[in-house]
């Protein structure tokens, strides 16, 4: 691997892997999630029906987050703590567990801790829930409100659904597919403009993503030029110090179409393709350490878990209260 990577992880004393592929603890013999109609459950069903026509390039522009609140990550842990993820094919597992366990079991294969810390807050994302509504795609109220902007598989948008989209029947719904500037292979990206120039369906995912990260020259403009946000305080950014890697496995974790089954490589640059293999590696820990009878909550979080998670968060600068 690059010196990059290798710069990442040396000054971890927990210890780099030996290669980002492989994965210990990881069953080999586990068949991928399955994304055709017939294996879905109906709230899955109803949640791709309902995202496919409703993510585009207008809804990526209006979901750019400002600040709502102020709360630590064990708050936002506390009000995640019955919400669960209607498009998870899975478990009906409370996210709070399942980011318990991620994280766990990226600790028992010895990976650095910022990788650890990465699988903790993976989904935290999904909060957007408290501030969403239904016509957003964020009701994690209402057993069935409406969650396609809060879970489920992330495309680009701004160019051609890909094949490889999850319950792909439902790309010709999408608006974009019926505009010439957004339904080409390229559509309003140059050919191999590489990751950090497309646009995901807005989710969790980006959510969280921008909320960790730093203020871009982007997120400055946008709120110099709004009435109601004219402090750079109220645009989402807590200016946190884990590796780019990290980030980019909360932001990309829901990529399936890219991560796992190879859509878009014309808009790669060579240097992405080692990124996807940070992202691939953390999939392995999101998808195959989900337990229903791994219970890591209660006494052991308490007493355990938090203590050593809350030096990872200090150490990152996550500590407090941050903007949400």
């Amino acid at each position: 691997m690059t010196s990059l990577i290798a710069n990442a992880v040396a000054s971890d004393a927990v210890g780099k892997p030996t290669d980002p592929v492989a994965s210990p603890d990881v069953p080999t013999n586990v068949q991928s999630i399955q994304t055709n109609a017939a294996t879905k459950t109906q709230e899955e069903f109803r949640t791709y029906d309902d995202e496919t026509p409703a993510r585009v390039v207008e809804h990526y522009k209006d979901m750019r987050p400002t600040r709502r609140k102020l709360m630590t990550i064990e708050d936002a842990f506390a009000e995640l703590e019955n919400y669960v993820d209607a498009s998870d094919p899975d478990l009906d597992l409370p996210n709070l567990l399942h980011l318990l366990q991620t994280a766990e079991g990226i600790r028992r294969a010895n990976h650095p801790d910022w990788l650890q810390l990465t699988g903790l807050l993976h989904d935290m994302g999904k909060i957007m829930f408290l501030w969403g509504t239904g016509e957003d795609g964020q009701d994690g109220y209402s057993p069935d409100g409406k969650q396609w902007a809060l879970g489920g598989d992330t495309f680009i948008v701004g160019c051609r659904l890909p094949d490889e989209a999850i319950l792909a029947e439902f790309n010709e719904l999408n608006p974009d597919m019926h505009n010439p500037k957004y339904n080409t292979k390229c559509g309003m990206y140059e050919p191999h403009c590489g990751l950090d120039k497309l646009k995901f369906a807005w989710g969790h995912d980006e959510y969280m993503y921008r909320m960790l990260g730093k203020l871009t020259f982007l997120d400055c403009f946008f709120a110099l030029h709004c009435i109601l946000m004219l402090f750079l305080s109220l645009v989402v950014a807590n200016n946190c110090t884990i590796p780019k890697e990290g980030l980019d496995m909360i932001r990309y974790h829901s990529a399936y179409p890219w991560h796992d089954k190879g859509a878009y490589r014309h808009l790669m640059k060579p240097e992405d393709y080692e990124r996807e293999k940070w992202v691939q590696l953390f999939n392995k820990f999101d998808l195959y350490t989900k337990d229903g009878d791994n219970e890591l909550r209660g006494e052991k979080m308490q007493q355990e878990l938090w203590p050593y998670y809350r030096g990872l968060m200090e150490k990152y600068g996550l500590g407090g209260k941050l903007k949400w």
